[in-house]
């Protein structure tokens, strides 16, 4: 397992990660954060040790600088950024592409929140280099336009309990051109916090992103 502290060039600054790829990867696992989260979240966190057991790399970056974050802080408005937010990621999966290590994988965007928009606009715009698209509790709303440019298939998991996301969700489904799963975790609310809501979240997540690797290597 190869782990390391990376840093994504954005406009003169730089945005800290954590990578971890395991031997021979299938695939490495971009995770977007958003509402006022970072790469230090721990659900996102258990989800990416689960991901790396089927041989998924993960990369865990914070779309933020350290002044950016003091600034959102304050005013809540860089995390509804989602052309910034979009932008960083795009940022990202370049940068993925020239690592030695993560070079060659496919890439598979993991959004949450306010982040799964910014992982579908990043999709949109990277649509030879992005693979699949996952929304956790997200708000895939928020990518607007961007819904009808995604060329990867997208999985939405949502909460039962989480009513005005899934139908938020439900809206945002109906605007994509691709294969896609709406999942609802039962009596789960918004952050998963229900005992095995999150083990549950990872197992789909798992299972489904191997078998779009699957599918594309056919």
């Amino acid at each position: 397992m190869n782990s390391q502290t990376v840093a994504v060039p954005v406009g003169g600054a730089a945005l800290t990660g954590d990578l971890t790829v395991p031997q021979a990867a299938r695939a490495v696992v971009l995770f977007a954060h958003g509402s006022g989260s970072s790469r230090h979240s721990p659900r996102n966190r258990q989800v990416a040790a689960g991901l790396r057991t089927a041989r998924l790399g993960t990369l865990l970056i914070d779309l933020l600088t350290e002044e950016e974050e003091r600034q959102d802080t304050l005013t809540a408005a860089l995390r509804f950024d989602i052309p910034l937010l979009g932008g960083r990621l795009v940022a990202a999966v370049d940068e993925l592409a020239r690592w030695p290590a993560t070079r060659g994988l496919p890439v598979i965007l993991f959004g949450a929140s306010t982040g799964a928009a910014a992982a579908l606009v990043a999709a949109a715009e990277r649509p030879g280099r992005v693979q699949a698209v996952v929304s956790r509790g997200g708000r895939p709303d928020l990518a607007g336009d961007a819904l009808g440019a995604v060329r990867a298939p997208v999985l939405l998991i949502v909460g039962g309990r989480d009513r005005h996301v899934l139908w938020l969700n439900e809206e945002a489904a109906r605007r994509l051109h691709v294969p896609h799963t709406l999942h609802v975790v039962p009596g789960a609310t918004h952050l998963f916090e229900e005992p095995g809501a999150l083990e549950q979240v990872t197992e789909r997540v798992r299972r489904w992103c191997v078998e779009q690797l699957r599918t594309a290597a056919g």
